[in-house]
């Protein structure tokens, strides 16, 4: 079958700039990378309890600042949907914190019930959603702090996203399932079986037309947002599906796992458009917001020598 002109595009650059970066960033392993929206920035949550943020120059990732605070480990972080200087973490201390690069300083902290795990922000901006060890999501008013509801889950909760249209809220659960509630207060729409095993990450793409969710199956599976139907799987990864993402036009899907390479696919053919070769198990992927340039972390090792140690480096791929 012949490829695409976008394929081959794609092809050509990778191929022109095949070798990943790495730049150092925390003390211990990177739990997640994301993007402010202008993708001016990158910041990166980790294992040491502390968050980083980068400015992207022509080539290469600046350090801009470490954000301390957190008594635990920063296992996820978001930016805003639409103002590029406040993100938020969420961490195993009970707590979330807005943080705004302008100040470097945390301008919130939340306290929460749960060693919190997962958090999102609404695409409007006036709700963080974030989910603990205990299967419970509280909304927390984006401009009081202050939490609007919460929910206790009798399954497990993996990851939480709103559609792009910002009127349903998805989670992925332990038994397979997505499930879809209306916005607070919360009221169950619907259940989809999406796979046999374990529905780990959801990842909405830019377009508004797919979302994608991984799984312990080791299926990334594409459903149509209108329709809820799986319009597709992607089935190159052999480990569990942790992390997905969609790049800024909508036409290709990152997926990663325990295997060395992260997986890049057309999302229209489903065929492979190329693979990032690891040298360990990826945590988190995230592709620019306005470039084919793509973030992510691994479960690095410092050194030959001292294996113990974990590097805590972010890594680009498609860099020139």
């Amino acid at each position: 079958m012949a490829l695409s002109p976008y394929v081959q595009a794609m092809q050509e650059l990778f191929r022109a700039n095949t070798r990943s970066r790495e730049f150092p960033a925390h003390g211990a392993k990177v739990h997640s990378v994301a993007w402010s929206c202008c993708g001016r920035r990158l910041a990166s949550g980790s294992f040491d309890k502390t968050a980083s943020v980068f400015l992207l120059e022509k080539d290469r990732l600046v350090k801009e600042n470490n954000y301390r605070g957190h008594g635990d480990s920063v296992d996820q972080l978001c930016w805003h949907p639409s103002n590029p200087d406040l993100f938020v973490t969420a961490s195993g201390d009970k707590t979330i914190r807005i943080w705004d690069v302008r100040t470097t300083k945390c301008i919130a902290t939340v306290n929460t019930k749960g060693e919190n795990i997962n958090i999102c922000w609404s695409p409007d901006g006036q709700t963080i959603a974030v989910g603990n060890k205990d299967d419970v999501v509280t909304f927390i008013d984006a401009k009081t702090h202050r939490s609007k509801a919460e929910e206790q889950f009798k399954f497990e909760v993996n990851e939480i996203s709103w559609n792009n249209d910002n009127n349903m809220f998805f989670l992925t659960n332990g038994n397979g399932c997505i499930n879809i509630l209306r916005q607070v207060p919360l009221k169950p729409i619907q259940s989809i079986n999406a796979h046999p095993s374990n529905c780990i990450c959801i990842k909405f793409d830019p377009m508004g037309k797919y979302f994608a969710t991984g799984s312990a199956d080791a299926l990334v599976s594409l459903w149509d947002v209108d329709e809820l139907v799986c319009v597709r799987c992607f089935s190159r990864l052999d480990w569990p599906v942790r992390t997905l993402s969609f790049s800024h036009d909508g036409k290709m899907l990152a997926s990663a796992s325990e295997d060395h390479f992260i997986d890049i696919a057309e999302v229209e053919t489903g065929e492979k458009l190329w693979e990032v070769q690891c040298e360990s198990p990826t945590f988190t992927v995230a592709w620019h917001p306005k470039r084919p340039l793509l973030a992510f972390a691994c479960d690095d090792k410092d050194g030959k020598y001292d294996s113990s140690r974990e590097a805590g480096t972010v890594k680009l791929f498609g860099l020139p």
